[in-house]
């Protein structure tokens, strides 16, 4: 947690310039930018590159934590692995939480799809049911109705949810660099701003990432709700992948270890 460094200082400015940016001068990019799921007509090819840049509007501190994050670990990732690999390394961690958090929103919608599907309702009024919820959302705040002839309520929620939910933030990606720090850097001592209490990382990160876990099958986060618990997963999984490959075929000097 020393210096900063090169390509961790110029993420940290392209953050903190999309935020503002969206924030006082363009907010529609925040439809623009965020990820949607790929049926939502608001989807488009680039949003799993460009959602890793924007943040919650409604609260400095999604930006402000993730930020922090970025700083205190990435630096001593990148000053340990190199600027080429650390920029291979955070976007693909990125691009792998979005997989993940879509591979989960497919899972949600399909499930709503089968249980419209057992009532008698055809694709097409699926997605015309799915499209309308959507709208009525958007223009009352969140409600919509759900026919009376669907028993599965619960999977028609995850649906919808999954169809009307935008991700943005750079958590995946971060997400990537925590499981990088902890496998580098395994007996350094990290702590919680509501536990200060040093825990090593080789045991602080593997019991976030079973929080999130925990979040993401429940519904139930002590960090708040609207979290895309499983794209800070799919980070942490490709960031394991990649730092496991490297460390077996490239870092044969006993300091990776």
């Amino acid at each position: 947690m020393g210096r900063i460094t090169e390509t961790v200082k110029v993420l940290l400015i392209i953050n903190v310039i999309f935020f503002l940016g969206t924030k006082f001068l363009f907010p529609q990019a925040q439809e623009l930018f965020a990820l949607w799921f790929p049926l939502n007509p608001y989807f488009e090819y680039w949003q799993p590159l460009t959602h890793m840049f924007m943040h919650d509007q409604s609260s400095i501190f999604h930006i402000l934590f993730n930020m922090y994050a970025l700083w205190a670990f990435g630096s001593a990732v990148e000053a340990r692995i190199g600027q080429n690999k650390f920029i291979f390394f955070y976007f693909s961690a990125g691009l792998g939480a979005a997989l993940i958090h879509l591979a989960v929103g497919y899972f949600f919608y399909y499930q709503g799809f089968q249980a419209f599907s057992d009532s008698g309702f055809s694709p097409d009024q699926i997605t015309s049911y799915v499209n309308d919820a959507y709208k009525s959302i958007v223009a009352n705040r969140g409600q919509y109705s759900i026919p009376n002839s669907v028993t599965d309520v619960q999977a028609v929620q995850g649906m919808v949810e999954a169809f009307s939910t935008r991700a943005v933030g750079a958590s995946g990606a971060v997400y990537g660099v925590l499981v990088a720090f902890g496998m580098l850097f395994p007996n350094a001592e990290l702590m919680l701003i509501f536990l200060p209490v040093p825990i090593k990382a080789k045991f602080f990160i593997p019991a976030l990432l079973l929080l999130d876990l925990f979040s993401g099958v429940t519904g139930f986060s002590l960090f708040g709700q609207n979290i895309a618990n499983f794209a800070h997963i799919g980070g942490a999984l490709f960031g394991f992948i990649m730092m496991w490959y490297w460390k077996k075929n490239s870092f044969n000097d006993k300091r990776w270890y």
